[in-house]
């Protein structure tokens, strides 16, 4: 009689039967199918607004530049905001002898943003293959490199970068950990990543109001030939989340 009751049993159910805590059944009768949205057309100084409400900035002691992403932005919107993104936030870092990178809050991310991060801390030359990732619904391994050329000075592979983590980093930013991680460019310092992955979708069941929340893309990284997901990514140095900082 109670939906809601439902969904969490078959949600168990499915995951005690495949191993993926991933895929979940839930009630919502007034669920809207999310569309993405468009590039919203307003000036990109108020854009950079935006993202700067989600980026938090400041040079710690020791000049050690330390900056809190919660949101991993697109090619897209790095395109059109990056020489504001630059003025803000890049330029007040770049001069820094180390540089923290906060994802204990990162929930979210495009996957064309991936490269874009990973890039300001590798080398122009030679390109490397960062990530694969295989789209299930269209059937397509879409690889993803290094970029040439950025916007913007690189942070360079010499100076210490440290990734601070916790239980609740999903998703694209796991990607970039799990990268910079295998590319021994970075030290991971906190607590085990929630095993996300980088594409869900939402299948309504039938002519009812259940929906299954099933991973459709797979990141396979090229360095151990393994993903991140379901497993998480697990730091060099396991501290809880709320003392990674000061550890770092």
């Amino acid at each position: 009689p109670d939906p809601g009751t439902l969904a969490s049993v078959l949600t168990e159910g499915v995951k005690n039967t495949i191993g993926d805590s991933r895929v979940k059944v839930t009630y919502e009768p007034e669920y809207v199918p999310a569309v993405p949205p468009a590039m919203p057309d307003i000036p990109p100084e108020q854009l950079a607004g935006m993202i700067k409400a989600t980026v938090k900035v400041e040079v710690l002691d020791g000049n050690i530049a330390y900056l809190k992403i919660q949101h991993i932005i697109g090619e897209e919107m790095a395109q059109k905001v990056g020489p504001l993104l630059l003025e803000y936030i890049w330029d007040k870092v770049l001069p820094t002898s180390a540089m923290i990178l906060d994802f204990r809050s990162a929930v979210s991310g495009e996957l064309s943003g991936i490269p874009y991060i990973v890039s300001y801390y590798t080398d122009s030359e030679p390109l490397i293959h960062i990530d694969s990732v295989y789209d299930r619904p269209s059937d397509i391994t879409t690889e993803l490199w290094s970029m040439p050329t950025l916007l913007g000075k690189r942070y360079g592979t010499s100076k210490p970068l440290m990734i601070l983590t916790s239980k609740n980093t999903l998703g694209v930013a796991e990607d970039v950990a799990y990268c910079l991680k295998n590319l021994k460019r970075a030290t991971i310092v906190g607590e085990n990543t929630a095993g996300g992955t980088v594409k869900i979708d939402k299948i309504k069941v039938g002519d009812t109001d259940f929906y299954v929340s099933v991973p459709v893309a797979k990141s396979i990284n090229p360095i151990t030939g393994k993903s991140w997901e379901i497993d998480g990514v697990a730091p060099h140095v396991e501290v809880p989340a709320e003392d990674a900082l000061e550890t770092a």
